[in-house]
C-alpha cells in the first residue's frame, strides 16, 4: 500500500471528475504553467488499495516539464464508486476502463500530444491488460511499469495478499483495518495522513480488494505477449521492492528490450518515497522517444538507442539510479 508524505494539492492541481463511457472517476489532474507548453499527458493508474493521491508528489514536477498528469481512483478504489459484485473487476472489466479513461483524457483537450500510460503495482498489471487488449495502432505513446513485475507477486506476499482477502468478510473493514496496524511496520503517519489512510480503505469496495488482490496471487507471466506488442515500455522500481523482487523486474525489462531504472532510497512506491528521482527518470525516458525532453509525436517502438538500456545510458541526468 502505498503513503504518500502529504496530501496537499500542488500548483495548478485540481481535484475533479473524469466523465467517460464507462461511468464517472475521480481523478486529480495537473496542467503545466502558462508559459510553459503542452507536450503531452499521462494517465496514472494506482495499485492495490491504493488512490490518486500515491501519485500526489509527482504531479507538479511532471507537469512543470510539461505534461498533463491525470492520476484516477479505479473503479470501486477510494472516491470512485463501484458495485458490490466481484465481475464488475475482472481484468479485462478494469482494462476497459483504462482505455475509457484514456479516450476521455485525449477528447478532453490532450488529442494533439501524445498520451502515456503508467501503472504502479497492481495498476502495472492492469495498464499491461489494457495494452494487450487494444488493437495496434494503441492510443499510448508509451506504457511505464513501476514496481510491477512479469507476473504473481513474490510467494511471501501472495501470503500476506490472501490473508487479507481470507479475513476480510470474516472480520469485517473496521476491524481488519486494526489488526493491519498492527503489523505496520513502518513509521507512524501523521494524524491527517492516518485520517486519510483510513478513510481510503473504508471507500474501497471490499469485492475490489478480493478480486484485485486475487490478480496478484494469480497472474500470468505475460511479458512475450507484450514485448510483441511493439510499444516503447520503462521498468522502474525501488531499491528495495518487496512485492517483485528487483531481479525479476530487470530481467523483465531485458525481456521486453525496455528502459530499466531502479530508483535508490524507496521501496515499492518510488513515487512517494523518492518523487523527485522518479519524475527525472520519467521526463527523461518520455523525453528520449523524439530524442528531447519535450516528447512531440508519437512512435510505434522505442528508438534502437532506447532499447534495453539502464536509464542512466540513455539519459546522463539521472544516472546513478541503476545497481
Amino acid at each position: 500500500m502505498s503513503r504518500p508524505t502529504s496530501l496537499s494539492l500542488p500548483p495548478r492541481a485540481r481535484v475533479r471528475r473524469l466523465e467517460t463511457s464507462r461511468g464517472s472517476f475521480a481523478a486529480l489532474e495537473c496542467t503545466p504553467p502558462d508559459e510553459v507548453p503542452l507536450t503531452g499527458a499521462v494517465l496514472m493508474v494506482p495499485g492495490f488499495i491504493g488512490s490518486k493521491e500515491d501519485f500526489l508528489p509527482l504531479l507538479e514536477p511532471l507537469s512543470a516539464a510539461g505534461i498533463r498528469t491525470v492520476a484516477v481512483d479505479g473503479r470501486g478504489q477510494h472516491e470512485t464508486p463501484g458495485p458490490e459484485d466481484e465481475a464488475a473487476y475482472a481484468q479485462d472489466e478494469l482494462a476497459a476502463d483504462v482505455r475509457a479513461l484514456s479516450a476521455a483524457i485525449v477528447e478532453d483537450g490532450s488529442s494533439a500530444v501524445p498520451l502515456h500510460l503508467l501503472g504502479h503495482s497492481l495498476g502495472g498489471v492492469i495498464a499491461r491488460a489494457a495494452v494487450l487488449s487494444t488493437a495496434s495502432p494503441h492510443p499510448w505513446s508509451s506504457l511505464t511499469l513501476m514496481s510491477s513485475g512479469p507476473a504473481a507477486i513474490q510467494p511471501e506476499q501472495q501470503k500476506r495478499v490472501q490473508l487479507l482477502t481470507q479475513w476480510l468478510p470474516v472480520l469485517g473493514k473496521e476491524q481488519l483495518w486494526h489488526e493491519m496496524q498492527k503489523l505496520e511496520e513502518r513509521e507512524a503517519p501523521s494524524a491527517e495522513l492516518a485520517e486519510f489512510l483510513h478513510r481510503r480503505w473504508v471507500n474501497t469496495v471490499p469485492q475490489q480488494l478480493v478480486v484485485t488482490g486475487r490478480q496478484l496471487t494469480e497472474e500470468p507471466d505475460r511479458v512475450n505477449e507484450l514485448a510483441a506488442a511493439s510499444l516503447p515500455v520503462l521498468v522502474v522500481c525501488g531499491q528495495e521492492d518487496y512485492a517483485w523482487p528487483v531481479s525479476w523486474q530487470r530481467d523483465m525489462a531485458a525481456r521486453l528490450g525496455a528502459v530499466s531504472a531502479v530508483i535508490e532510497n524507496s521501496a515499492h512506491s518510488p513515487n512517494a518515497e523518492n518523487p523527485a528521482e522518479t519524475a527525472r527518470v520519467l521526463i527523461s525516458f518520455w523525453g528520449s522517444l523524439t530524442g528531447s525532453t519535450h516528447v512531440e509525436a508519437r512512435h510505434p517502438t522505442a528508438p534502437p538507442h532506447a532499447r534495453g538500456l539502464p536509464i542512466e545510458q540513455l539519459c546522463p541526468v539521472v544516472g546513478g539510479n541503476e545497481r
